[in-house]
């Protein structure tokens, strides 16, 4: 199924993560995207990376799938950057938190980098 490709803002992530939408949010993204993921099973050294949009979609899907709230405190913007910042929280009270930085290209999420840590 194809993705309609959707110009990415600040307020545009805020309400698809808040929302849980997976698919607002793989809108995001080229076709040819890139996101890394660095975290205490993916360090830095070796990223988890996800390649291409319907890669990206599957990794969404997932996330947004589970039960769990999600709420982004901090979004910064500048010229063809983005970042912000998310906590998360599962049903049992176990919390996430996770800072992004997106480099945008024509509007869209050509590069992503997400560090986040979990508690144990």
């Amino acid at each position: 199924m194809l993705t309609k490709t959707q110009t990415v803002d600040g307020a545009a992530i805020k309400k698809a993560i808040e929302g849980r939408d997976g698919k607002m949010l793989s809108s995001f993204y080229a076709d040819d995207a890139l996101v890394r993921v660095i975290d205490r099973n993916n360090p830095p050294s070796k990223p988890r990376e996800i390649r291409g949009r319907a890669a990206i979609t599957t990794f969404w899907d997932d996330i947004c799938s589970r039960a769990m709230t999600h709420k982004v405190d901090t979004t910064i913007a500048n010229g063809d950057s983005l970042a912000f910042t998310q906590a998360c929280a599962y049903p049992d009270g176990t919390k996430v938190f996770a800072a992004a930085m997106l480099e945008l290209k024509n509007g869209q999420i050509a590069r992503q980098t997400v560090v986040q840590a979990w508690d144990e």
